[in-house]
């Protein structure tokens, strides 16, 4: 999860998705990872922290509630899927774990003088010069510039046909995702009342005007909760 103490504003269009503008370029600017344990919900964690607001984030493995993402805060890295048993066992995705493991990630980078940039890269890219990552999140794919679905092992192709999908990719859901955009950070929640493809959310994101974004996880595990927000996903509804 993802959670902020930083001014923003939510603007709902078209209906159903909720795009909120975070106001990174005030003083005081805080937007960072959290980690919970025990399947903590959302909202669980917005009323135990009391942020501005908190979304979801990267993946975990519902078999054992492991990490499948990366997440570093204040520079050391917190979750690592390597330790994840389940992911690095499996026989099945034994050829496809680099792609896994260099998923892209939302980065918020800093320099000696405190100075702060976003950004969104693969886990394995470098970062600029003079910046080190602060904190950072892994989840995918990419969805802009360009939508890496294939490169992330979100979707797997024969012979030129896919034969099997992650992240129900090609199917409408509730999904999120985040974005930059002149060192602006955006957040998007497509809602039930609006389910998107993977490809259909990186059309949304780029018709935003964004210069780079990526999914979060999604489906039921798409949230959002602020003061005058709060959107669940649930299995039915």
């Amino acid at each position: 999860m993802a959670y902020a103490s930083c001014p923003y504003k939510i603007v709902q269009e078209p209906k159903g998705v909720f795009v909120v503008e975070v106001h990174t370029s005030k003083s005081k600017v805080r937007l960072q990872p959290v980690i919970v344990s025990d399947l903590e919900t959302n909202f669980d964690v917005y009323k135990r922290l009391h942020p501005r607001f908190i979304v979801n984030a990267g993946f975990f493995d519902p078999k054992n509630q492991k990490t499948v993402s990366y997440v570093t805060i204040d520079g050391q890295v917190v979750l690592d899927p390597k330790q994840n048993e389940n992911l690095m066992s499996n026989v099945a995705l034994k050829s496809y774990l680099q792609k896994i493991l260099n998923r892209s990630e939302f980065r918020i980078l800093e320099d000696e003088k405190g100075k702060i940039l976003y950004d969104i890269s693969a886990h394995n890219d470098a970062v600029p010069e003079g910046y080190k990552i602060k904190h950072s999140i892994q989840a995918g794919p990419m969805l802009v510039p360009v939508l890496r679905l294939e490169e992330e092992f979100f979707i797997l192709k024969r012979d030129g046909k896919i034969i099997s999908e992650s992240a129900s990719s090609l199917h409408k859901y509730a999904r999120t995702a985040i974005g930059i955009k002149n060192n602006r950070v955006f957040i998007i929640i497509a809602t039930n009342d609006a389910p998107m493809t993977l490809e259909e959310l990186a059309n949304f994101a780029r018709n935003m005007g964004l210069e780079k974004a990526m999914a979060f996880d999604g489906g039921g595990s798409t949230s959002f909760d602020s003061q005058e927000l709060h959107i669940i996903s649930e299995k039915d509804n």
